[in-house]
């Protein structure tokens, strides 16, 4: 039998209260367990000494049996000292998924043909203000000859 030190919730609707239970690992979530070794409040504040209570003795004995915490259960084990839990690193979290990378890839094309599309409409308008004045002069006697 697999054993797991687990949170088991109580309390109202959006008013969570858990007691940290040691369980069967196939059991469910709120239901029978072996032994209720504390209790979890996270309504209360982060440095209330009331937020989290262990009996410590309990914790250490069924570690020591091989009782699996899980993640939340770990770290309250971590800041009562009794489990020092392992720095987790996940260098892929921050990381966009394939379709963002795919629309950030297309949003930036875009912005370089509209930014090369500007490019070239100013150096027409150079050319076209250029070019005027160049025209102008033999209009200018064109129209002399004609007239």
């Amino acid at each position: 039998m697999s054993i797991s030190i687990r949170l088991s919730r109580g309390g109202a609707k959006k008013r969570p209260y858990y007691r940290i239970v040691v369980a069967n690992s196939r059991s469910p979530r709120d239901g029978k367990y072996l032994e209720q070794i504390g209790t979890y409040n996270p309504v209360l504040a982060k440095d209330s000494p009331e937020r989290v209570k262990l009996i410590e003795d309990r914790a250490r004995y069924w570690l020591g049996v091989g009782a699996q915490p899980t993640d939340r259960v770990a770290r309250f084990l971590d800041a009562a000292g009794i489990k020092e839990r392992a720095a987790r690193n996940n260098p892929k979290k921050g990381e966009q998924g394939e379709k963002a990378k795919e629309r950030a890839e297309e949003r930036a094309a875009k912005i370089a043909e509209a930014e090369e599309a500007k490019r070239a409409a100013e150096e027409e308008a150079k050319a076209a203000a250029a070019a005027p004045a160049a025209e102008e002069a033999p209009a200018a006697g064109d129209e002399q000859a004609e007239g």
